[in-house]
């Protein structure tokens, strides 16, 4: 069977399985398996794929044809123009998480720190798509990533050695709750978060990719979706520096109940929108009064 053969029988089967882009799909797991750029797989279509390599990508297929994330399938996912190792159990980065990270760029480029270390909290790190990309962007800058499961922090490292950023990170295992009663010294110039926010009705809604291999834990928000902002807005003024931001990403139409949490202890709040229009960021700076 040639390379084109095999793309083609592959795309139809992703297809039947309602695939959105089959033939890209089916190109990109190839690319994976064969160790190769799209280039190589479509300028040599009519060379023979070797019985090895055909079993891999088949079976890869399959998987992408039960709905498994191409992301899971590949290890990999670009964030920031950086790219981040992936893997079962841990939420794959999204685009629109990018413009939670470039409000916080942004805002730290902003600061008066006469060359100061910025001092930043990643609350649910995941991937460390968040946190690494900070540490990556913002010179002179340490952040703390945390996350309750040990195999996202795993991944995060691993992340962070990728992008030669360990030096600039330091890795928490604990609970939002717990980790969040043990800041009794305000550290932090920034805490920025992209925490659970799904309300629990709507998972069986979601895409088959996500309600059946992303982590629940990482898009369950409970009831009303805003079980971790409350947590996380009456938990932070103790390790907030007086002043400092307090960012989220939020969920479609959620943007005004979060900026009503945050209004008892930020001023400042203000929202950003996505690509899309839609309301994706809320942020605000600590009252001093809140300490």
């Amino acid at each position: 069977m040639t390379i084109g053969e095999a793309l083609r029988r592959a795309a139809n089967k992703l297809k039947m399985s309602n695939i959105e882009t089959p033939a890209f799909e089916a190109g990109v797991i190839l690319c994976h398996v064969l160790n190769c750029d799209k280039t190589f797989i479509y300028s040599n279509s009519e060379d023979i794929l070797d019985s090895r390599s055909a079993g891999v990508f088949s079976g890869l297929i399959d998987k992408r044809a039960e709905r498994m994330p191409l992301q899971y399938i590949t290890g990999k996912q670009e964030f920031m123009s950086l790219e981040f190792d992936v893997a079962p159990g841990i939420l794959i980065p999204r685009q629109d998480t990018e413009i939670l990270v470039e409000e916080v760029i942004q805002y730290s480029n902003s600061l008066n720190h006469n060359n100061r270390q910025i001092i930043i909290l990643d609350i649910g790190t995941g991937s460390g798509c968040i946190g690494v990309s900070l540490a990556y962007y913002i010179q002179n800058s340490h952040v703390t990533a945390l996350d309750i499961s040990e195999n996202a922090l795993g991944i995060a490292r691993k992340n962070a050695q990728k992008h030669n950023v360990s030096a600039n990170m330091s890795f928490v295992l604990a609970h939002i709750t717990t980790a969040i009663k043990e800041w009794t010294i305000p550290e932090f110039d920034i805490v920025v978060s992209n925490p659970p926010y799904i309300p629990a009705k709507d998972i069986e809604a979601l895409q088959p990719e996500v309600k059946g291999f992303e982590p629940l834990t990482a898009l369950d928000g409970g009831d009303d979706g805003l079980d971790f902002y409350r947590i996380i807005v009456n938990g932070s003024p103790a390790c907030l520096k007086p002043g400092g931001l307090l960012a989220f990403e939020v969920g479609k139409g959620q943007s005004g109940d979060v900026s009503r949490l945050m209004e008892r202890y930020y001023s400042d709040i203000r929202i950003v929108k996505d690509l899309s229009g839609i309301e994706r960021v809320v942020m605000g700076r600590l009252r001093k009064q809140s300490l």
